[in-house]
């Protein structure tokens, strides 16, 4: 372990952590990551990540890994005090993400994504103070907030109309995250993303948060609580019923790849950073809507996927989120999804 040449990434065997960890171990770094595999726990072991850390271990030379709990204070206290010296960066990726499973648990989602993103934070604070800490937030932070938009139906997408400010852009990191309904797992997100900021303000901690849309890639096991694309084509390719839930199937979605979020880190880590909030998504390259995809898939495959409808949206569900990247891409240049 050469000094400062490490990468600490919680979440490392989901579908952003392995992004990370790659995208670090090829620019050289050695990388550490935290996972548990509490997703087969909260999702059921269709969701589980663990089959996916030999692999890991196999083609990423200097990934160790360590089967810990975020939410284990004293666990993750040891484990900066003794590698801190050489951490070059900390790229928080572990969550519960889904709203549905938020509100069976309201406990358990806060004590994963505020209480432990706070234990996270103070162990940087404490061993390594001058690593930069990158967060995975959520566009959830803003609530129902996007839903206040004009927006109206057209035959397979609701769009706001075309002269509206974030028509072309998407939407950008102006809006409000208050005043608005939040799901329990939203709320979880806004008081980490907003602890995250205050490292940066109160401790001069390095600190940028990335307020992502859909995330996708080939490494995610998506399941019908969360992973919308990744569960939409286990879903037709096993020739099961999609369930289109709200809004006839016609809320949009941006859509990013995890590499293209793992790039954004390593220009951030490689960059500089002070303090940074960023929306983070496909932004229009990316964005289709649930039946827009479903008709893609009909398209790969071809034959027709079965759907049905459910009238009731899911609580706290956005009707139309493209991501504004232009603040990233500012501070960034080059990058682009």
């Amino acid at each position: 372990m050469t000094e400062k040449s490490v990468v600490l990434v919680t979440g490392s065997l989901g579908l952003v952590g392995i992004a990370a960890v790659r995208k670090f171990a090829d620019l050289g770094f050695d990388v550490i990551g935290i996972d548990n595999d509490l997703r087969s726990k909260l999702f059921g072991a269709q969701a589980s990540n663990a089959k996916k850390r030999p692999t890991l271990e196999a083609t990423c030379p200097g990934y160790v890994h360590h089967d810990l709990d975020i939410r284990d204070d004293t666990a993750i206290d040891a484990l900066f005090g003794r590698v801190g010296h050489a951490l070059g960066a900390v790229v928080h990726t572990a969550a519960q993400p889904s709203h549905d499973w938020a509100a069976t648990d309201p406990k358990t989602d806060f004590g994963i994504n505020a209480t432990a993103t706070l234990s996270l934070l103070e162990a940087c604070r404490a061993h390594a103070p001058n690593a930069p800490f990158l967060f995975t937030s959520t566009n959830k932070v803003y609530g129902a907030r996007p839903n206040l938009l004009p927006l109206s139906e057209h035959d397979t997408r609701l769009e706001p109309p075309t002269d509206h400010p974030f028509f072309e852009h998407g939407i950008d990191e102006t809006m409000s995250i208050d005043q608005t309904q939040h799901s329990l797992f939203g709320v979880s997100k806004v008081a980490a993303d907003l602890m995250v900021q205050e490292y940066a303000d109160r401790f001069d901690l390095q600190t940028a948060v990335f307020r992502a849309g859909c995330l996708t890639g080939e490494d995610h096991s998506g399941a019908k609580a969360h992973g919308f694309l990744s569960y939409l084509c286990k879903s037709a390719l096993a020739g099961d019923s999609y369930e289109l839930i709200g809004n006839c199937g016609k809320q949009v979605r941006d859509n990013l790849h995890a590499d293209d979020l793992a790039e954004a880190f390593a220009r951030v880590v490689q960059g500089g950073v002070r303090k940074g909030v960023y929306n983070m998504g496909g932004g229009r390259l990316g964005a289709v809507s649930v039946i827009e995809a479903l008709d893609l898939a009909q398209d790969i495959l071809g034959r027709e996927v079965a759907r049905q409808h459910n009238p009731q949206p899911r609580y706290g569900d956005h009707m139309w989120w493209i991501s504004d990247t232009r603040a990233f891409q500012s501070d960034y240049p080059g990058w682009a999804p």
